[in-house]
């Protein structure tokens, strides 16, 4: 019988996720003694590991070279966590006189993990996400899962013997478009991180998700005059030969300084560049490129033997790098594009202007937002350099793959890398924990608000009171609150203590126990006064002993009365009269159908009658809160007797 791999790649992401919620729920009570001993245990089981896996990932997919790897992997392992291990993630992070920051995690995390890459990315994502107390549940491509799901198991194994649920760190074993799609998707998946095509990247972000993608990365490289030219040329082959070109932030494209060219040249036939003909430029196009101009998978992170037979190509022994001369950007010029092999194009520009503008042309076909680099003495033109470029990383000196992921700079390690707004994506940093937060924050007040009616005594604990269920504003307080222009202070607050107090009766009377509101509010004298612009001290006490009123499930007994708060409803008609009970808030009998307007409506009433199917019946004299009112017109709760 023949098995659907979209169904069960389907369902295989809902119960990754639905398992992931649980265990992330454990996973952030977790204070940060145990996070970091369990990211410890992790990362210390990838870096024991990483060759093993960095060989499995090349058997797998074909791509790159094992040793290269296996220092991936022990980047991702070691650099990263080293990097992030005394970063504080659970509770209270920063804290200022004026402001407290405290951490919260996302929740699920959904990590797409691409072929390139894959061992490396799956150790990084399930890193950041752990630190962070997300869950994770992993999308493998196709062509590495089976090395993407080893690396989570060795990590889950090792983070569980330190108390991980085993459920927080998942990985789809059969993974379909439909099958991502249904992950990105789900109802209790919170944030993406999505490594891979553009395709891949804009499903991301049309999911409805918060979602950190990252772009493809055309890379220039600029050699300016004043370069030291054979380091120059050293450090772009030691980068875009790395793992045969496959990391994005390879070096793709060399543009010379037209003085220095000749010399840029000479170092890299030196040092292992071969450069290719026209004719053979052209055998070359045919196999890099696809008839619609899209890069050919079958000579990505391929060998310079594997790509030069390929193109029918004769090359001598120990060719580092193919060297090509390239006369435009765009689709007429096909190795102008991303190549991700050991393959670089070549340009020469006179002077720092032109040069930038030709990178920029190359960023700005399929590589925007990403990375650039510039080998140059002077600091200024560096910087001159890195204004021009619409790049979120310009390294300077330095291979681009190293420089780019934090290996060879002060960049925040990682292998994942935001390209801003030019690459359509949220984020232009180097993507870290801190992107897998929330940050609540507490601000205490540091400058005083001017108010133009000062509080009287014997008046603010009675303002206070009502500011407490927010009223509206002035323009929409009910006729009960103003008479002759003034606002009948005694009034309102006998209202407010109706309908506590009701709340307080109706507790009592779903206990079983008798009602104590009359004992509750038996002086109807005000408080004591206090400053307006003050809180009482017990404020705390007073919201927690009305919330259980306004949070308690619905139960079957129906409030006939509705002063409250509660949507009324009218009476049954076999119910004998004397069976209906008091109007807790003393709301006014309405003749209309027996039905009585409450004194006062919240947010709470409003979503228990939304839930119920229910009317609140109100009149000129109910105060209903802004928030309440917010909820309720639209619904069409309101009705006005």
């Amino acid at each position: 019988m023949s098995v659907d791999k979209d169904l069960v790649s389907v369902q295989q992401a809902r119960d990754l996720v639905e398992a992931a919620h649980r265990a992330q729920v454990q996973l952030a009570r977790f204070d940060q003694a145990k996070v970091d001993a369990i990211c410890e245990a992790m990362a210390r089981a990838a870096l024991k590991e990483s060759a093993r896996l960095g060989a499995m990932a090349v058997e797998e997919t074909g791509f790159g070279v094992a040793d290269d790897k296996r220092e991936k992997n022990r980047f991702a392992s070691e650099d990263v966590w080293n990097a992030f291990r005394n970063l504080r993630t659970v509770g209270v992070v920063s804290e200022s006189k004026d402001v407290v920051e405290i951490a919260s995690p996302r929740g699920v995390v959904a990590g797409v993990i691409p072929s390139t890459n894959p061992t490396s990315t799956a150790i990084f994502k399930i890193l950041i996400a752990v630190k962070s107390r997300n869950a994770i549940v992993l999308s493998p491509h196709p062509s590495a899962a089976k090395c993407i799901n080893e690396t989570a198991r060795v990590m889950r194994e090792a983070g569980v013997k330190e108390g991980l649920p085993a459920d927080a760190v998942g990985c789809m074993t059969s993974a379909t478009i439909e099958g991502t799609e249904a992950l990105m998707k789900h109802k209790q998946t919170a944030l993406i991180l999505a490594t891979g095509g553009i395709g891949l990247v804009r499903a991301a972000y049309s999911s409805g998700k918060p979602a950190f993608g990252v772009g493809p990365g055309n890379v220039p490289v600029f050699v300016e005059r004043t370069a030291d030219v054979g380091v120059a040329v050293q450090n772009i082959l030691t980068g875009k030969t790395f793992d045969n070109g496959t990391i994005c932030a390879s070096e793709q494209a060399v543009v010379a300084d037209s003085p220095v060219a000749r010399q840029v040249r000479e170092e890299f036939a030196r040092q292992g560049g071969h450069w290719l003909s026209a004719a053979e430029a052209d055998n070359l196009a045919k196999v890099v490129a696809t008839p619609q101009r899209g890069l050919n998978p079958a000579i990505v992170g391929r060998s310079v033997e594997v790509i030069a037979k390929m193109a029918g190509l004769s090359v001598p022994q120990g060719t580092r790098c193919l060297m090509v001369d390239v006369g435009g950007v765009g689709r007429e010029h096909p190795l102008s594009m991303e190549k991700l092999s050991p393959i670089l194009a070549f340009y020469v520009e006179d002077g720092v202007e032109r040069a930038a503008a030709r990178c920029f042309e190359i960023l700005s076909y399929g590589g925007m937002g990403h990375t650039a680099g510039v080998h140059t003495r002077s600091r200024e033109i560096a910087v001159a350099y890195g204004r021009e470029m619409p790049a979120s990383r310009v390294v300077v000196n330095t291979p681009t793959t190293h420089g780019a992921i934090g290996f060879s700079t002060a960049l925040p390690p990682s292998m994942t890398l935001g390209c801003g707004s030019w690459g359509g994506n949220v984020t232009s940093d180097n993507i870290s924990p801190l992107h897998l937060m929330d940050i609540k924050r507490v601000a205490f007040e540091t400058r005083a608000v001017a108010s133009k009616r000062p509080a009287r005594a014997g008046e603010a604990s009675q303002v206070a009171s009502v500011r407490m269920n927010a009223p509206a504003p002035p323009q929409q307080q009910p006729a009960v609150a103003a008479q002759g222009g003034r606002i009948n202070r005694e009034e309102v607050a006998a209202i407010v203590d109706r309908f506590l107090a009701g709340r307080g009766a109706e507790q009592q009377q779903q206990q079983g126990a008798p009602a104590l509101h009359t004992e509750l509010h038996a002086s109807s004298s005000p408080p004591p006064a206090q400053p307006v612009n003050e809180i009482s001290p017990n404020w705390m006490d007073a919201k927690s002993s009305a919330a259980p009123h306004a949070e308690a499930a619905p139960t079957a007994r129906e409030d006939n009365g509705g002063g409250n708060g509660r949507a009324a409803q009218p009476p049954s008609a076999n119910a004998p009269a004397q069976s209906k009970p008091p109007a807790p808030g003393g709301g006014a009998q309405s003749p209309t159908n027996g039905h009585k307007a409450v004194d006062f409506v919240s947010e709470d009433d409003v979503r228990r009658a939304v839930q119920r199917g229910e009317k609140i019946y109100v009149n000129a004299k109910t105060i209903i809160t802004p928030s309440a009112r917010d909820i309720g017109d639209p619904a069409e709760v309101f009705a006005k007797i």
